[in-house]
């Protein structure tokens, strides 16, 4: 990839890219060059892995064809449940858990100060 500065601070910039051996100019903000650049490797690994299938031949149809997993991917992560569902805090409980780990600090200290 390479890129051509077109204009100051968060300036635009102008990248060649290359998705599947076709090159492509796309213009983008600084700041987002990286993401966007992820998103070509990222684009460019799922059309190879389809094209190399075997499957789908022609560019345009390998790039549905990654567009539809990569959108049904992207659909299937929105509707699972959260992965780290919410839970309470039982404030005795942890209260009790905090204590008794103070505690355990404290014995293994004093074990360390008579070391030295």
């Amino acid at each position: 990839m390479t890129q051509k500065p077109t204009g100051t601070g968060d300036a635009k910039v102008q990248l060649d890219v290359q998705i599947v051996g076709r090159e492509y100019k796309i213009a983008c903000r600084e700041h987002e060059r990286t993401d966007l650049q992820e998103a070509v490797a990222f684009l460019d690994r799922r059309m190879r892995e389809i094209r190399d299938a075997g499957k789908v031949s022609g560019a345009d149809r390998i790039a549905v064809m990654a567009a539809l997993n990569i959108a049904n991917e992207l659909l299937r992560e929105r509707r699972a449940p959260s992965r780290m569902p919410p839970t309470e805090v039982d404030g005795a409980d942890a209260r009790g858990r905090i204590k008794a780990m103070q505690t355990a600090i404290d014995q293994a200290m004093a074990g360390q100060e008579t070391l030295f």
